[in-house]
């Protein structure tokens, strides 16, 4: 059983993976290596030089996985809740349950669709349709949250990636019943050095 399912590996779902997997929270990321950032060349993301979309991705996995994520390529094709408890079904016959739910499943909606979640038109081109969402990223659904493109930001991936983050954020909120405040500094840093904070 996993604390938080999320649905989608790319720049939203590790994002979120990051947050919630560094604050203790057992995650799983469920992704079909299909994502459009597997596709694009990146020159517009802060902080990072020119990079293709697919080492952006094996970049921010690798961090993830730091924290704990787990990681399986699999399609899912439904959610079922039953009781307090999400069950994710892929198409390879496998069941994974959780007790949250993030997706981030970008232009498709079809898995949203399928649970029956709310959704909007689209206002990017190319992205028909996303998920309906409140301001904090829950969906119609309590316990499924969505972010990225799939609750409705735009497709480039420095935006996605920080809605993972905020998405992430809000969950963990609810669940201590405080705001989540996730901030390291030099000093945490193991080989840190008097220079490296400004002394």
């Amino acid at each position: 059983m996993y604390d938080v399912l999320i649905v989608g590996g790319g720049p939203a779902g590790q994002s979120a993976a990051i947050f919630t997997s560094k604050a203790g929270k057992k995650t799983l990321v469920l992704d079909d290596g299909k994502g459009l950032t597997q596709r694009a060349w990146v020159r517009n993301h802060y902080g990072v030089e020119d990079i293709a979309g697919g080492d952006l991705v094996a970049i921010g996995r690798k961090q993830a996985e730091s924290f704990g994520t787990e990681f399986k390529k699999a399609n899912v094709i439904n959610i079922v809740r039953d009781g307090d408890v999400f069950k994710a079904h892929t198409e390879g016959g496998e069941v994974y349950e959780a007790k949250h739910v993030i997706l981030a499943t970008g232009a498709n909606t079809r898995l949203a669709e399928t649970i029956g979640l709310e959704t909007k038109p689209g206002v990017e081109p190319y992205v028909k349709k996303t998920i309906a969402v409140d301001g904090e990223g829950r969906t119609s659904q309590p316990g499924i949250w969505a972010a990225g493109t799939a609750g409705g930001v735009s497709v480039h991936t420095i935006i996605t990636s920080g809605d993972g983050a905020r998405v992430a954020v809000n969950l963990l909120s609810e669940l201590e019943g405080s705001r989540h405040v996730d901030h390291d500094s030099l000093k945490d840093k193991p080989e840190a050095s008097k220079r490296d904070m400004g002394k």
